[in-house]
């Protein structure tokens, strides 16, 4: 049995940071795994323009730096909040920066801080797709709709049917990531797609399925937008990442409450796994004996479709015992990062 994987270093394609007090706690988590992470963002208020954008960048290298960790060590991929505001010269101005690495499309009402989201995607953002399909700026699609009317459990798959097939028809050329899929019907479209299409997948929809959500009661630390699926689903997910295409890479979805936020009356959405990120992935992969596909998925796969190099440093995983804190301290509060107090077979060296 093979005790240790060293691997490219990996990065994250689909990231939570926050701001103030939570920045500082949280980032330093992610830089001592990954080299890169797409910065999602659903601030308040969201990061729209440019601008903002450079100047949230900013921010999180200053806080990496309070952390002891240099620019050279990491390096945040900044995104733009698609609105039915945005304009084409956003766009390009993003594009120019070279530090604006794709247009983030929340629906309206799906997810924390997606109150600013699009309504109407072809109807009101047309002429930004058709930029940003110019200039070769991916969009990153939380793929839900959100009409009442739709079964929680099926918002997925009718997202592929209201809005992803008709998006690809009219801009076939272009790149779309469908972010932390979560059923086999988005596997499938993903895989069938003849488009530049790609998606992430979070660790915690690969090693559960929504059982987890009530074994022993509510338990808010494994609720997340879009929730986890039956296990069905959680097996075509974990065989996409495990599998041969190099349409799917590492996303975390790594989204940070503080502790009483998620422990309340109306909990926020989101599993906190920048800490343990490398370690719950490791354990999904050797659960079906495929590690040998991790560092495709994790550091090779997403720098393909993005158009970057892999990065050149590595990181090492080692078979062994590691216990997963019960809770983290953050700016005068705390989170607890998913499955806290629990034990992984797998543990991260540095290279």
């Amino acid at each position: 049995m093979t005790t240790s994987y060293r691997i490219t270093r990996p990065d994250d394609w689909h990231l939570h940071l926050r701001d103030g007090d939570m920045l500082d706690a949280v980032a330093p988590h992610t830089a001592r795994q990954f080299g890169r992470a797409i910065i999602m963002p659903n601030l308040r208020p969201p990061v729209t323009t440019t601008e903002q954008a450079l100047a949230y960048r900013g921010r999180i290298v200053a806080a990496l730096e309070r952390a002891g960790i240099g620019a050279s060590e990491f390096e945040p991929l900044m995104t733009l909040y698609l609105t039915d505001n945005t304009r084409p010269e956003e766009i390009r101005a993003a594009k120019a920066s070279g530090m604006v690495h794709g247009v983030k499309l929340y629906p309206a009402g799906a997810t924390t801080n997606s109150d600013a989201g699009v309504t109407d995607l072809l109807g009101k953002c047309s002429a930004v797709l058709e930029a940003m399909q110019e200039v070769d700026m991916p969009l990153l699609v939380h793929g839900e709709v959100t009409d009442p009317a739709i079964d929680l459990f099926d918002r997925e798959a009718v997202f592929i049917e209201r809005v992803m097939q008709p998006l690809r028809r009219s801009f076939p050329a272009l790149k779309v990531v469908f972010e932390h899929l979560t059923t086999k019907d988005g596997v499938d479209y993903v895989l069938s797609d003849s488009g530049p299409t790609a998606a992430t997948l979070t660790a915690h929809h690969l090693l559960y399925n929504r059982n987890a959500l009530f074994l022993g009661g509510i338990r808010p630390h494994y609720y997340c937008l879009p929730v986890l699926k039956r296990e069905v689903h959680r097996k075509a997910l974990l065989d996409a990442a495990t599998g041969d295409s190099d349409k799917f890479f590492l996303g975390t979805d790594s989204a940070p409450h503080a502790r009483g936020l998620k422990e309340h009356a109306c909990g926020c959405a989101g599993c906190y796994t920048a800490l343990h990120a490398m370690e719950l992935y490791a354990t999904a992969f050797d659960s079906v004996g495929r590690m040998d596909r991790l560092e495709a998925f994790a550091s090779l796969n997403g720098p393909a479709f993005y158009g970057l190099p892999p990065n050149k440093g590595s990181l090492v995983l080692e078979r062994g015992s590691y216990r997963i804190p019960e809770e983290l301290p953050a700016g005068g509060t705390t989170v607890v990062p998913l499955a806290a107090g629990e034990e992984l077979a797998w543990s991260v060296r540095q290279a």
